[in-house]
């Protein structure tokens, strides 16, 4: 493909609709590189500290469209289900042909497929990217994982390139033909068609809860080798924190991961500020139902997911049941 494109190459003033952490740091990474962008939020005070950070702001989203020149780019980053629809059905009636429509959240990868159709109907593209990084997203850059028209892609490429890591963030992967599209070793890959991004992103982000429950159910298992039950001959008591930094440098497990949660190990070693109750948004759930549908075994990203759904149950159901089971035929009473 030859070099990524400058940001002189295209038009480069972004809409932005959604403006919490993540939706603000977009507009402030692309600012670092001079891309400026028109911003709207439901909360006034969002609007107005990006305004302040020399963000242009919009009263509401039809006021946001009419301050961008055509071909618009128009980003919505708000949570997936009702507010991502709501936005995007209004910005189908707002935008014009040639313009594009951006859902950069955590959207199902078969919303963006239906939502692609329904705006090519009035000649609107869409894209659909699975956005990386969180909250150090502004200092470390994105990994934009992209579904939609390669043409748009194209288009915006300055725009990803700004937003993405970089070259640098990561060492060149040796065989790679230096022929290869420029744009992975970057940070930002065009995964094919509308859906494609989505889908990617929700399989990078089953991928990260199995990733993160195997390290904490092994830092369980260090944090447990002095437990009571155990014999006095086979306790060990074990320096978790500077286990998990020694882990940090030429360990097979080091990782970003890794780095965060010897972060936290470092700040607490007990992690007395957590209540152990692990949240899921949505995409470890749709990637065993896609594992389901496309007959593809996936063990470990299902128990990662349940392990999610269990921490967040206290005394459940079934452990009940189970006392009762073993009680009924073996006389065996659990202590309460």
């Amino acid at each position: 493909m030859g070099a990524l494109p400058t940001v002189n190459t295209i038009h480069t003033r972004l809409g932005m609709v959604g403006l919490g952490r993540m939706g603000a740091n977009l507009v402030r990474r692309l600012a670092r590189a001079g891309i400026g962008a028109v911003v709207w939020d439901h909360d006034p005070n969002a609007v107005a500290a990006l305004a302040a950070e020399g963000a242009e702001p919009a009263t509401d989203l039809p006021d946001l469209v009419r301050r961008l020149d055509p071909p618009r780019a128009v980003w919505v980053m708000l949570p997936a289900g009702d507010a991502t629809e709501g936005a995007v059905t209004d910005l189908a009636s707002l935008l014009s042909p040639g313009d594009v429509a951006i859902d950069g959240g955590n959207g199902m990868w078969k919303d963006a497929i239906r939502r692609a159709a329904t705006l090519r109907q009035r000649g609107i593209d869409f894209l659909d990217i699975g956005t990386s990084g969180g909250v150090w997203g502004l200092a470390r850059g994105y990994c934009l994982m992209i579904g939609g028209p390669e043409a748009q892609v194209r288009r915006l490429d300055p725009v990803f390139a700004a937003l993405a890591p970089g070259e640098a963030a990561a060492p060149a992967t040796p065989g790679r033909d230096a022929g290869a599209d420029p744009r992975p070793p970057n940070g930002y890959v065009h995964c094919g068609a509308n859906g494609a991004g989505h889908f990617t992103k929700m399989v990078h982000n089953a991928i990260e809860y199995g990733m993160m429950q195997a390290m904490a159910e092994g830092l369980e298992l260090l944090a447990q080798a002095g437990s009571e039950r155990l014999p006095a001959e086979h306790r060990l008591d074990l320096p978790v924190p500077d286990i998990t930094e020694a882990w940090r440098r030429g360990s097979v497990v080091a990782s970003w991961l890794l780095d965060l949660t010897a972060q936290a190990l470092a700040a607490d070693a007990e992690l007395s500020g957590y209540t152990g109750r692990v949240g899921d948004s949505g995409e470890g759930r749709w990637a065993v139902q896609a594992a389901i549908e496309s007959a593809v075994p996936a063990p470990v990203l299902s128990a990662a997911l349940y392990a999610r759904f269990r921490s967040r149950q206290e005394g459940p159901f079934a452990d009940r049941a189970l006392s009762a089971m073993r009680n009924a035929f073996g006389g065996h009473l659990e202590p309460k």
